[in-house]
Parts: C-alpha cells; structure tokens; sequence
C-alpha cells in the first residue's frame, strides 16, 4: 500500500503526459491557450479503448484544444481553428461544420467524455452499509450482467483489466458497484452501478469515494468520465472529490448501415 496522495499538480501532469501520448504532442500543450494539431498514432503507453487509429480526436483542458488527426484533414483543420478558442471548438454549431467536412472520409464524431480528476487528499466517508472489496480475480464471476455495465467491463481485458471493485449489500444482494479499470499504469477510471430500486440513499457517493481513497492507497490516480447530459453522473463525481478536469471526443466510422440510410 502506497499512502503518500500526490499534489493535485503532479495529478494534473500525469493525465497531461498520458493524453499526451494518445494525441501525440507534449504535456505542455495542454496549457497553451492556443490550438495545436498533430498527426494521429497509434501509441503503445495510449489508453487502449480502440485498436485502430483515430481519423480526428479532440482534448481540451480548458484553454487550447489539442487536435490529433489525419494529415489530410489537416489544411481544412488549419482554416476551421482560426480565429476560435480552443473551448468553443466544442459547441455544436463547429462541432457540426467538423462532422460535415470528416463525413467527405467516411467518418462521425461519436461520444464526447467528460473527464473528472481528484482532489488531492483521503476523504473520510462514514457508512453503515455492508460493504465487500472485490480483488481482480474476484470480479471476473460479474463480467456480463447488464447492471454492472457501467461499473466493470463486459468481459476481461487484458490491456486495461478491471483491477478492483467494491459493492454494497443488503443481505445478499447487491445494491450497487464501484470498480475500476486500469487503463495505463498510473490512471484507474472509476465507473458506477446502483440498482434503480436502492437510488437515492447515497450509495453512488459512498462507494465511489472508497474506491477512489482506495485507489490512492494502492498508488495510481483515480480518474471518473461521463457525458454532458448524465446530471446524476456529474453530482457522484463531485461529491465523490473529483472535479472535472479535461473534455476529449473521437470520431469513429461511418457503419454500411449508416450510409445506407
């Protein structure tokens, strides 16, 4: 167990330096209040949510926007940033110009992921509910049921394995699940279930903190996502000691289905 929490600069760094090698630029970059674009790669240390490359992928940590993407989008990419600060690159009205331009490839934005990092210290959080920690190896009886979806993976991954989870019990039943997968060495994402029927008691709260304290405790940093419009998502994350921290979004192809509608 590891109980030195480090400051909430070196946290900042370390997600900095990781997205750094997905978008292929310097940490720096991410601080700059202007927009910068790179050539997209396909990084061994990247976070592994995909095995092929991005047409286009977009961070911002609040000032310029890092844009990684295909060299031939690049001169359309030039003229589309001008004149725009990096956070409204974000908003729809762009968002819809950049969609209309990567459908000429065969491409769509998908999903963009609100991104959440931790204050830098142990919450203390008092529960009288029963709680049970579940190790790796523990976790894997749980793979497939659709009310851990959020908390777990679907099936074991072995380039971003779930690596520890806690649950809440009412007798023999589980009320929710916190887990967390590691997706690079340093950066654990913490996602959540609670069955509808026990919402409300504040049990997304509870053990996302746990595993957040947790995770600090095991020497890695605990990092939360979610959408824009998931409102019950944001309140756990911010009342759980995260803040938000950075905003990413990828594209993705465009399926035969798609085109043929």
């Amino acid at each position: 167990m590891n109980n030195d929490i480090m400051t909430l600069p070196s946290i900042y760094n370390e997600a900095k330096k990781q997205l750094a090698y997905e978008f292929n630029c310097s940490p720096d970059d991410f601080s700059k209040d202007e927009n910068t674009i790179t050539t997209s790669i396909l990084h061994e240390k990247r976070r592994k949510f995909s095995e092929e490359m991005f047409f286009i992928q977009m961070a911002t940590f609040g000032k310029g926007t890092v844009i990684s993407a295909d060299e031939s989008i690049h001169p359309w990419l030039q003229e589309w940033i001008k004149g725009k600060s990096g956070i409204w690159l974000f908003e729809q009205h762009n968002f819809f110009d950049l969609e209309m331009e990567i459908r000429k490839s065969g491409y769509k934005m998908s999903l963009t992921h609100h991104m959440f990092l931790p204050s830098s210290e142990l919450i203390n959080i008092d529960t009288d509910l029963k709680i049970k920690w579940l190790e790796q190896e523990e976790i894997r009886e749980y793979y497939g049921r659709e009310e851990f979806s959020n908390a777990i993976c679907d099936h074991f991954r072995a380039d971003r394995p779930d690596v520890l989870a806690v649950v809440a019990l009412d007798e023999n039943r589980i009320m929710g699940m916190a887990g967390c997968s590691a997706d690079s060495p340093k950066l654990w994402q913490i996602g959540i279930d609670v069955n509808p029927e026990y919402r409300g008691r504040g049990i997304a709260k509870t053990l996302v903190t746990l595993l957040r304290n947790e995770v600090f405790r095991r020497g890695a940093i605990p990092y939360y996502g979610t959408s824009l419009s998931n409102l019950a998502s944001w309140k756990t994350a911010l009342s759980s000691g995260f803040t938000p921290a950075w905003i990413e979004v990828e594209s993705r192809k465009i399926t035969e289905k798609e085109f043929a509608k």
